[in-house]
């Protein structure tokens, strides 16, 4: 077999990469700067690579990805041309996942890593005698930021979260911004956004704020009012959807320690984007969050939080139609 250099172009939805002698590591935050989002990159969730995919097309009929030796079981599936064709399952301690008996002709191929667990690539190899190339990806660049429910660690697997999933449905090239537990509205995470390119922006704020007492009713205004305008200081007409919480039985009237409720949650943003609406924003956008994943679809969330594999699918076609339905996108020119 021969060994593919692990160029920045392989890796697609990542910010930044770690780049050593034995390996390359995506994050989702700048690397050489990852001091600067405490506490450890964001409570550790920067550095599962939740929507990074590599990406090259090939006519490889086996392709090998060596990873520095799993801490524990990750998955990594395998897209052809688009589709899902094989979800790996790597245990504990191993070093290398294989691919095979893909089609002889030329393809893209797609290899999603584990959302739940840091993933290091040592290398990477196809058949000897296969051609390949990089694959320039110029569709519309989506970020979407949020909490666990866009992380999605209950999907079936890395390529089946709802960002994936509606990326997909939507001809979107995805940076996934989804922190589990960790959506407060941080300011670094806004300059960051702010720094990306960007076609289209969303942001689902409020169960992680609701949940960690983190804002109060008096601060939680002011901190995505000054979110929005941090990203707004360069993607001045980008669309931005900001999306309320979906539902949360326990959360939604239910005041926690400083006095917010998903109820409240929700009013505020209405405001919040009338607000710059008012002030001339004409590219920002509200969705309700339970327009998209409303009471109707509780039975789809084991542990009444997190949407599972099911769910996720459902999220994916609604936010389609309500992106679809509401917000006009801007197209790239040919």
């Amino acid at each position: 077999m021969k060994q593919i250099p692990l160029s920045e172009k392989l890796f697609h939805g990542a910010v930044s990469l770690e780049k050593t002698k034995e390996y390359v590591k995506p994050w989702r935050i700048p690397f050489d700067k990852k001091e600067f989002f405490p506490p450890n990159g964001i409570s550790g969730q920067a550095e599962l690579p939740a929507g990074v995919r590599i990406k090259i097309r090939s006519n490889t009929q086996l392709i090998k990805i060596g990873i520095v030796e799993a801490a524990e079981l990750m998955e990594m599936d395998c897209l052809i041309d688009g589709s899902l064709v094989k979800t790996a399952y790597i245990p504990t301690g191993d070093t290398m996942v294989s691919f095979d008996s893909l089609a002889g002709q030329s393809k893209l191929i797609e290899i999603y890593l584990s959302q739940k667990v840091p993933v290091s690539i040592s290398g990477i190899w196809i058949d000897e005698g296969a051609e390949w190339e990089l694959v320039d990806d110029s569709r519309l660049r989506w970020i979407t930021y949020g909490s666990s429910i866009t992380h999605c660690y209950y999907s079936d697997s890395p390529s089946q979260t709802w960002p994936a999933l509606a990326a997909k449905k939507m001809d979107f090239h995805l940076t996934c911004l989804g922190y589990s537990g960790n959506c407060h509205l941080e300011p670094m995470v806004a300059r960051m956004m702010r720094d990306l390119p960007a076609d289209f922006i969303s942001i689902c704020a409020g169960i992680n704020i609701v949940g960690g007492n983190t804002l109060s009713e008096r601060t939680f205004s002011p901190a995505l009012i000054g979110f929005i305008e941090t990203i707004r200081d360069v993607h001045k007409d980008v669309p931005l959807v900001i999306i309320s919480p979906i539902f949360h039985r326990e959360s939604e009237k239910i005041e926690n320690q400083v006095g917010l409720s998903l109820e409240k949650v929700r009013y505020e943003i209405v405001q919040i984007v009338d607000l710059f609406k008012s002030h001339g924003d004409q590219n920002i956008y509200y969705i309700d969050g339970l327009d998209l994943f409303g009471e109707e679809y509780e039975k789809f969330m084991p542990d009444g939080l997190h949407p599972n594999g099911a769910g996720d699918k459902i999220m994916a076609v609604r936010f389609q139609q309500l992106i679809e339905s509401h917000v006009p996108i801007i197209v790239i020119p040919s």
